[in-house]
């Protein structure tokens, strides 16, 4: 019986004698003061405990009636104190036997730990990833060292480091707030939304419940269609430290490519414009949409177009694809891949045309590291993207560990390129006052050792930009600098490259004057040795021989 009923049945018992005189008192009072006593006693059990399993409250509750049974039993035979002392000593026992079980717990706590430890290092052992247990003692430290495992397995490239991209460049939109300020940004927008074009681009109204899907590379629109997963991506092997990937197109996908290609076949515009209707996120329609607008004056639109074909990339991403820490290939060779590289190369001239060459320079950086071959060109645009976006420092960097044998100094964008570079380092030092004990060349050295290794730059440069200065005319004069073609159609390729992208550099005044200083030192050393000219003429035809010719 439990202390609640046996009171319950006191007072019954009390309310069916009759009463009696408050000051006459029996021995039954006695024993009720006792048990009333007892019960209160009972009552400082904690009440946190009942919170425990079911099992530890009925141990409790039998405990409680033991110890009521004691007390009942005891009747008028055993004295006051006595009850009290056999009611303590079974709160006392109740105590002990609580802390065997919480000890117990506590053992059998441990021992399921240790089971745990035992079995991860099973576990670990099968893998054969060469971890001592004895040294690992903890499950947290045993997963560090399984990450620093992993990590040593998928060590990047020695390219790898100096071709990460920071995403938080990517974006044009944070750049030009930087350069203009986001109150000109914001109005700015403000007026494309009521100009005259917003209408054609907002028409169709909002979806209802679609929040696009945040990219890192373009931001979606919310009139733009919801992503259909039309494509995916998959991952390949890994190989010298790079995770291979490629693109895998759906059986709607695969349907759409063949329509694109019957309607190109035939050059039906309005065919490639149709199939956009029913898959918005074909990439080579879009592309062409792109050319299309671009030539017909509509920038805006072919910005659009080529930002969609960004954002359908990205959200066919694979898990384990990680492109800004430039570890990650994907071949330009698969057919599947090339739409990948052209939005991108696209993507790049929009930002270098929108002014944002920090934006750019990561996307190019991007590209360059998608596929060590490149099959784009990227390293021609780097140079003029850096000195643009002020990164000089990166700039050398890239030079010194992009190719283990350094010989990018001899392409004639990074001939020149890293002679302006070395100019303005020379100029912050020089103003903040902290000139660097280093054994590299003077910007004078270089300039002259470009124009020396690749004379025709200085004629084009001259027309170009255009230079029409007295001083250049003496200079044009000498044989060295007389000549517009070098003679090797490579190298003449790549100086017309060079001449288009980066005339607009030579416009400052402080490079003009480091470009004829240098040019007219040339013309007095060699008048008095020609045997120089000779030298770089040969260090020319080795580099870009007919054999080397791609």
């Amino acid at each position: 019986m439990s202390a609640r009923l046996f009171k319950k049945f006191l007072k019954e018992q009390e309310l069916l004698q009759p009463q009696k005189d408050p000051h006459i008192k029996d021995e039954n009072d006695d024993d009720e003061e006792e048990e009333e006593e007892h019960v209160n006693s009972g009552s400082s059990i904690n009440p946190f405990d009942l919170l425990n399993d079911g099992d530890h409250v009925s141990d409790q509750d039998d405990e409680l009636e033991t110890s009521e049974d004691i007390v009942l039993g005891a009747g008028d035979k055993q004295d006051p104190q006595e009850l009290k002392g056999t009611s303590n000593s079974v709160s006392r026992s109740s105590h002990k036997s609580k802390k065997k079980k919480k000890k117990k717990n506590k053992e059998g706590a441990c021992e399921s730990t240790h089971k745990d430890e035992k079995s991860l290092d099973a576990i670990l052992e099968a893998l054969s990833l060469d971890v001592k247990t004895s040294a690992l003692p903890r499950a947290p430290e045993k997963a560090k060292a399984v990450n620093t495992k992993l990590h040593d397995s998928l060590a990047k490239p020695p390219a790898a480091s100096i071709l990460e991209v920071d995403p938080k460049y990517l974006n044009a939109e944070n750049e030009l707030r930087r350069i203009f300020g986001s109150k000109v940004v914001k109005s700015f927008e403000k007026s494309n939304q009521t100009g005259p074009g917003s209408s054609r681009q907002v028409r169709g109204g909002r979806r209802g419940g679609y929040i696009p899907r945040k990219t890192v590379l373009v931001t979606a629109s919310e009139h733009w269609p919801r992503w259909d997963g039309s494509f995916s991506m998959e991952f390949l092997e890994v190989k010298d430290g790079y995770h291979y990937f490629r693109y895998v197109h759906s059986s709607s996908y695969a349907q759409a490519q063949r329509a694109f290609e019957a309607a190109k076949a035939i050059h039906d515009l309005n065919g490639i414009a149709s199939i956009l209707l029913y898959n918005p996120y074909h990439l080579d329609s879009l592309l062409t949409m792109a050319d299309y607008f671009k030539f017909a004056g509509e920038q805006q639109m072919s910005a659009e177009s080529i930002s969609k074909c960004l954002y359908a990339l990205e959200c066919a991403w694979h898990p384990l694809f990680t492109p800004f820490q430039g570890n990650c290939q994907v071949k330009f060779n698969d057919e599947k891949n090339k739409p990948m590289f052209t939005t991108l190369f696209a993507h790049m001239k929009n930002m270098d045309k929108r002014g944002c060459h920090r934006s750019a320079l990561e996307v190019c950086k991007l590209l360059l590291s998608l596929d060590s071959d490149d099959p784009m060109g990227a390293k021609f645009y780097i140079d003029y993207l850096s000195l643009r976006a002020d990164e000089y420092a990166w700039l050398e960097r890239f030079s010194e560990d992009y190719q283990s044998d350094s010989s990018l100094w001899l392409f004639p964008n990074f001939s020149f390129s890293l002679a302006v570079c070395r100019f303005y380092l020379e100029k912050q030092e020089s103003e903040e006052g902290t000139h660097a004990l280093t054994a590299k060349s003077s910007s004078t050295e270089l300039m002259k050792q470009a124009l020396m290794l690749h004379p025709s730059v200085l004629k084009k440069l001259i027309e170009k930009v255009p230079l029409k200065d007295q001083a250049w005319t003496g200079i044009v004069k000498d044989a060295l600098f007389r000549a517009e073609e070098v003679g090797i159609p490579s190298l003449d390729h790549l100086i017309n490259i060079y001449v288009e992208t980066n005339y607009l550099i030579w416009r400052l005044p402080d490079l003009q004057k480091l470009l004829r200083d240098a040019a007219q030192q040339i013309v007095e050393t060699l008048k008095r040795d020609s045997s120089e000219a000779k030298d770089w003429a040969c260090v020319r035809k080795e580099a870009f021989s007919s054999e080397k010719n791609d």
